[in-house]
């Protein structure tokens, strides 16, 4: 599998993993859940910081960095998949910018002149 390939699919992997690991609390304080969603997503979250070492940014916090813009548009996928939040145009157009800018930070030739 190309390397870029594996890096968007562990980067997409780890958001999804936070994104749920997050989502557990707010079922619980917003949405009225039991206390036991907490359970599941704490694991989630754990899966998320293991996930996120197999990066391969060569520092804690390019890898980060990148992983923010994914981040974004995994979320508004969330949000639109799971809470029937449709994104909108403003939505999309900020998630294309981010991803832009983490493909850059991915794809750059950092320190090679």
């Amino acid at each position: 599998m190309p390397p870029l390939l594996v890096s968007c699919l562990l980067y997409s992997l780890a958001a999804l993993a936070e994104i749920a690991g997050c989502f557990s609390a707010w079922a619980w304080l917003r949405l009225g859940k039991t206390p036991l969603w907490l359970l599941p997503g704490s694991l989630c979250l754990g899966l998320f910081a293991v996930l996120l070492t197999f990066s391969p940014a060569d520092h804690a916090g390019r890898a980060y960095a990148l992983y923010g813009g994914i981040y974004i548009a995994i979320s508004l996928l969330w949000g639109w998949l799971v809470e029937k939040t449709v994104p909108d145009m403003w939505d999309i157009a900020g998630a294309i910018l981010c991803l832009s800018g983490a493909m850059l930070i991915l794809l750059a030739p950092h320190g090679r002149s």
